[in-house]
C-alpha cells in the first residue's frame, strides 16, 4: 500500500504574527517597549517574521519572497542570512538608537521562530500590552488600536481573510478594515490613498503603510 503524503497547508499570515509577536517578547515584553515608544523599525521585523516563515515553511526562493513582501532580494538575504545566537548581543546598542538593523531583525525572527515551532508562544503578549498601556495611559476599558508600537497586528488582525493581491478597484473595502486603527497617530484608512496600487500581501501592505506615514 502506497502512502501519499499530502503538502501541508500553512497560514502564514498567523504563523509571521506569532513569529513577530515573540520576538516583541524577547524584547523585554511589554515593560521594555514602552521605554522605546517611538519605534520605526517595526515593519521590518514583520518583514524578516514573513520572510523566515516563507523561507523555513513555503521553502521559498529569495526571489519569491522578495516578490511576496515587496521588498529587494538582498534585503531577503541580509535577513535570511543572520545568525540567531549572536542577535542578541547587538540588540542593546540598536534599541537606544531606535533603529534595529535590518541583518538583526532576521535574526530576531529567526529565534522566534525557533521558540514559537518549541511550542513557546506567548500568546497572551498583546493582551499583556493592551492593558498595560490602558492602565497607564487611558484609565478606560477601550481597546488600545492606536498604540503605536503594535500597528501591524492590528493591521494583520483587521485584514485576516481578505483575499490578495488587492486593486485600486478594492481601495474601499480595504479602508472599511482599517477603520479605527492608527499608524503613527495617523488614521490608517487616510493612508490607503497614499500607497500604490496593486498591494500584493499582507507585508506588502506593512511595508506600504509604514513608508506612506513618511511621505
Amino acid at each position: 500500500m502506497v502512502i501519499e503524503i499530502q503538502p501541508r497547508e500553512v497560514d502564514y499570515d498567523s504563523l509571521a504574527l506569532r513569529v513577530f509577536l515573540k520576538a516583541l517578547e524577547i524584547l523585554g515584553g511589554p515593560k521594555k517597549l514602552f521605554e522605546y515608544r517611538n519605534l520605526t523599525w517595526l515593519p521590518s521585523l514583520m518583514e524578516a517574521s514573513y520572510a523566515v516563515v516563507l523561507k523555513e515553511e513555503g521553502m521559498k526562493t529569495d526571489d519569491e519572497i522578495a516578490e511576496f513582501i515587496g521588498i529587494t532580494k538582498q534585503t531577503v538575504r541580509n535577513m535570511l542570512s543572520a545568525d540567531p545566537d549572536l542577535v542578541m548581543a547587538k540588540l542593546q546598542g540598536e534599541l537606544e538608537s531606535k533603529e534595529i538593523k535590518v541583518h538583526t531583525a532576521g535574526g530576531l525572527a529567526k529565534l522566534a521562530y525557533r521558540e514559537v515551532k518549541n511550542g513557546n508562544d506567548y500568546v497572551s503578549f498583546i493582551a499583556s500590552v493592551c492593558e498595560e498601556y490602558v492602565t497607564k495611559h487611558l484609565q478606560t476599558s477601550e481597546v488600545c488600536p492606536d498604540i503605536g508600537m503594535v500597528w501591524p497586528v492590528y493591521v494583520l488582525k483587521a485584514i485576516k481573510g481578505l483575499d490578495f493581491p488587492i486593486d485600486e478597484a478594492r481601495k474601499e473595502d480595504l479602508r472599511a478594515r482599517l477603520s479605527g486603527i492608527k499608524v503613527k497617530e495617523i488614521p490608517a484608512e487616510t493612508l490607503v490613498d497614499r500607497i500604490e496600487y496593486p498591494v500584493k500581501s499582507p507585508a506588502d501592505l506593512l511595508h506600504k503603510l509604514a513608508e506612506a506615514v513618511k511621505g
